[in-house]
C-alpha cells in the first residue's frame, strides 16, 4: 500500500521550503484543482505532515455531516487519500460525478483498494471531466493490466503516443507489462528509464528494488528502497522489505526502525508485528558479512544476460536454441552439451570458455555430481507419480513456489534451497528449513500458513 502520492506530470511545485496554506486550500468550497492537489501532496510529504493532518480530518469529520458543500466533500476525500485512508476516501469522492480532481483521486483510491475495474471506468470519467487526459489513459492502462488484460493495456500505453513516451509513467506502466509477461530484463529496463524520468517515481522505485533483492543485489535494493522512502509519507511495502535486508544484514535497529514506522500506520500490521518479534528473538544471531556479499555479487554475475557479452552470431543463436540466456546456465551444462548444439562447434567452444574465464567462471561448473540410482519410489518428488496422488494432487504439487504470497525473504531461501515447486517444498522438514542461512522462525510460519491455506504441510509437521 502506498501511502505517499508523487507529483503528476504537469503539475507545478511550488518553491521547496514554502510552506503551504493547507487550511486556505481544505476550506475553499469551488471545485478543486490540480495545483491544488499538487500543493496538498507537497504538504503531506514535508514537515507540515502532522498539522496537516489535523486539518484533513477536521474536514473530514465535517463533510460527513449533512449539508456539507460537494467542493468541501471532495477535498475531505482527497485529504483522507493522502493520509493513506482509503476506505473513508472511497466513501466520500463516491459522491463525486464532474469534479475532475475528485475522480481522478477517486481512481487512485479504487486501485489502492485492489478495484481496478471499478478505478478503470473512474479514470475515463476524469479525462472526461477534464483532467490530464494524458495522465488518465496511464493510469487506466495500469487498472486494464491489473485485471490480466495485457495486450489491451499496452495498446491502451501507445494509444498517449510520443507526448505519453515521454512520462514516467508510461516506462513504469510498460515495465509492469513486460514483467506479468515474464520479460525480468524488458521490465527492469522500463522501470529503470522511469526513474530516470523522475527520481521519486515510487511504483518504478519499489520494483526495482523488489528486482534487485531477489536476484541477490541486496546493496542496490537497499538504495532504491531509501530512495523511494525518501519524503514522508513512507511505502508501507517498502518499509517492510527495507527491514528484512536490514535485519539479513544485522542491522537490527534498522529493521525495528522500519518495522515500527509501519505500525505507527497500522498498529494491528501481521507482518511488522511478526516481523518485530523475529528481530527481538534473534538479535544474538551471526551473519557473515563478507560471505554475504560475495554470494550477492555470484548472484548478480551469474544472473547477467548472455547477450551482455560481445559473442558471435553463431554463439548468441546457437546459445539461444539451447535457452541458455544468462551466465548461470552455462555453468550447469557440461561441453559435450553445447557441442551437440546445431552449428555449435569448437570455434564456439573456445569463444563461450574465454567469457567464462574472464569472469572467473567456467562451464559446467555448478552441476550437480551425479546420484547413485535408486528406488523408481525413492526420489523426493516420487509421490508425484505413485497411483495413490489423484491427478489434482499432482497438478498441486506440481504448482510453481513463486505461486505463494511469500516474503522477499522467503522467495530468496527458497532460491538458496533450489526449492521450485510446492512438491520440493512439502518434501522439506521444517529442521532443514531453518537450518538455511537468514531463515527463521518467522519465515517458517509464514510458508506453513500458505501451505495450510492449500491443504498442504511440510515433512514432519
Amino acid at each position: 500500500m502506498a501511502v505517499k502520492v508523487a507529483p503528476q506530470h504537469g503539475e507545478k511545485v511550488s518553491k521547496f521550503g514554502e510552506p503551504v496554506d493547507v487550511k486556505s486550500i481544505l476550506q475553499n468550497r469551488n471545485p478543486m484543482q490540480q495545483e491544488e492537489l499538487t500543493q496538498l501532496r507537497r504538504a503531506v510529504a514535508s514537515d507540515q505532515v502532522a498539522a496537516v493532518r489535523v486539518e484533513i480530518e477536521a474536514l473530514i469529520r465535517a463533510a460527513e455531516a449533512s449539508g456539507t458543500p460537494i467542493g468541501q466533500i471532495t477535498r475531505a476525500g482527497v485529504g483522507a487519500y493522502l493520509l493513506g485512508q482509503h476506505k473513508i476516501a472511497d466513501r466520500l469522492l463516491s459522491n463525486v460525478t464532474n469534479d475532475p480532481v475528485g475522480l481522478y483521486v477517486h481512481a487512485l483510491t479504487l486501485l489502492s483498494l485492489d478495484r481496478p475495474k471499478e478505478a478503470e471506468a473512474k479514470f475515463a470519467a476524469a479525462a472526461k471531466a477534464g483532467y490530464d487526459a494524458i495522465e488518465c489513459t496511464l493510469k487506466r492502462a495500469g487498472a486494464i493490466r491489473l485485471q490480466g488484460r495485457l495486450d489491451e493495456a499496452e495498446q491502451v500505453l501507445r494509444s498517449t503516443g510520443t507526448e505519453g513516451a515521454r512520462r514516467a509513467e508510461y516506462s513504469y506502466q510498460m515495465g509492469a507489462i513486460l514483467s506479468d509477461r515474464g520479460d525480468t530484463y524488458g521490465a527492469i529496463e522500463y522501470f529503470e528509464r522511469a526513474v530516470d524520468m523522475d527520481p521519486h517515481h515510487t511504483q518504478a522505485l519499489f520494483r526495482l528494488a523488489g528486482e534487485n533483492a531477489l536476484h541477490g543485489n541486496d546493496n542496490e535494493a537497499i538504495r532504491l528502497y531509501e530512495q523511494c522512502l525518501g519524503k514522508p509519507p513512507y511505502h508501507i511495502g517498502a518499509l517492510i522489505n527495507l527491514g528484512l535486508l536490514y535485519e539479513d544484514k544485522g542491522l537490527y535497529a534498522a529493521a525495528a526502525f522500519c518495522f515500527r514506522r509501519v505500525l505507527a500506520h497500522d498498529p494491528e500490521h501481521p507482518r511488522a508485528r511478526m516481523y518485530m518479534k523475529d528481530i527481538e528473538a534473534t538479535q544474538e544471531m551471526y551473519f557473515d558479512d563478507d560471505q554475504a556479499r560475495n554470494e550477492a555479487r555470484m548472484a548478480q554475475l551469474l544472473s547477467r544476460p548472455v547477450t551482455d557479452f560481445e559473442l558471435s552470431v553463431r554463439s548468441r543463436n546457437c546459445l539461444a536454441s539451447m535457452n541458455i540466456l544468462t551466465l548461470g546456465d552455462l555453468t550447469r551444462v557440461t561441453e559435450a552439451e553445447l557441442l551437440a548444439g546445431k552449428n555449435f562447434g569448437e570455434t564456439s567452444l573456445v569463444e563461450i570458455r574465454e567469457l567464462m574465464a574472464q569472469h572467473g567462471l567456467r562451464i559446467g561448473q555448478n552441476l550437480q555430481p551425479p546420484k547413485p540410482k535408486e528406488s523408481p519410489w525413492a526420489g523426493p518428488l516420487s509421490f508425484l507419480t505413485q497411483p495413490d496422488i489423484s491427478p489434482q494432487e499432482q497438478a498441486l504439487l506440481s504448482r510453481p513456489v513463486s505461486d505463494l504470497n511469500l516474503s522477499v525473504r522467503a522467495r530468496k531461501c527458497m532460491a538458496r534451497l533450489s526449492i521450485t515447486t510446492l512438491g520440493e517444498l512439502v518434501q522439506k522438514t521444517p529442521d532443514e528449513l531453518l537450518a538455511t542461512k537468514n531463515f527463521g522462525v518467522t519465515s517458517l510460519n509464514e510458508i506453513r500458513q500458505q501451505l495450510a491455506e492449500l491443504g498442504l504441510k511440510l515433512r514432519n509437521d
